[in-house]
């Protein structure tokens, strides 16, 4: 049953999407991008709005092929476009402000597609929760002037996540997916094929039974992340994890003895 917060919330943001008119949004296919984006179709409608997601070497192919799902199952217009991150020194090189120069290449093309089609504005997934952590993405998304509704309306992950139920979205309790790089101590180069490591590490891990994790890939070693009541039973398979990990292309695993925690990188600039 909806609740009467829920209720408030939804009718904020049906009037902030009135306001806004028209718009082109940053789509990921995470559950924060993925409500902005069905809200705009919601409230709308087809014609006033497209979901842009950037195809890039640092998003889960499997997160990309959720994203095209999401939006034909929901009727929201999608356009793909290819982003050239990988082609910045300052964002291989992985500095504290690596999310910066990520996202102020997205943005630059969807400002592009935005121009296009002469809509309003560029609108982004970031919720409140987002303000509480080290988020250099904010700082491209201000210098572009892109707008976030869920945080403009002080709505935060849990409160979204409601939302998202209300509505019936099948990713409403879907698990948190960064990019790929985040991956990385910052630091270290990023490349196509440690990002690829990653990636099909996490999908191992995955079929393995643990649904959520982090692949932290430390150059020659993999250390693995995964939710603390999880971490038994991890390292029951530890040696079948060693193995396939050493095929994909690791020397060695550790098992990181805190288990999962989001942005556990960031530590390392505090």
């Amino acid at each position: 049953m909806q609740s009467e917060n829920t209720t408030e919330m939804i009718n904020k943001l049906e009037q902030w999407f009135t306001e806004c008119e028209s718009c082109v949004v940053a789509f990921s296919g995470g559950i924060d991008s993925s409500l902005v984006a069905f809200l705009a179709r919601r409230f709308l409608g087809a014609e006033n709005c497209l979901a842009v997601v950037g195809n890039s070497s640092s998003l889960k192919q499997r997160d990309f092929k959720g994203a095209r799902v999401f939006a034909q199952q929901h009727d929201i217009p999608l356009e793909i476009v290819d982003t050239m991150e990988m082609d910045d020194p300052d964002y291989r090189g992985n500095p504290e402000n690596r999310c910066f120069h990520c996202k102020s290449e997205l943005f630059t093309q969807l400002e592009t597609v935005r121009q296009r089609t002469g809509f309003n504005h560029i609108l982004g997934g970031e919720n409140l929760d987002d303000h509480s952590d080290y988020r250099p993405g904010l700082q491209a998304a201000a210098q572009f002037k892109v707008r976030g509704p869920l945080a403009e309306c002080s709505i935060n992950k849990d409160q979204l996540r409601d939302i998202a139920r209300h509505f019936e979205l099948e990713c409403w309790e879907k698990p948190a997916s960064p990019c790929l790089s985040s991956r990385v101590p910052y630091f270290n180069e990023i490349t196509t094929e440690k990002l690829q490591q990653i990636e099909a590490g996490e999908d191992l891990l995955e079929k393995m039974g643990f649904p959520v994790s982090r692949v932290r890939h430390h150059t020659s070693y993999a250390r693995i992340e995964v939710p603390a009541e999880q971490l038994s039973d991890l390292i029951q398979q530890e040696s079948k994890l060693s193995e396939s990990f050493q095929a994909i292309g690791f020397s060695r695993i550790e098992i990181d003895p805190e288990g999962f925690v989001s942005g556990k990188m960031n530590r390392a600039l505090k």
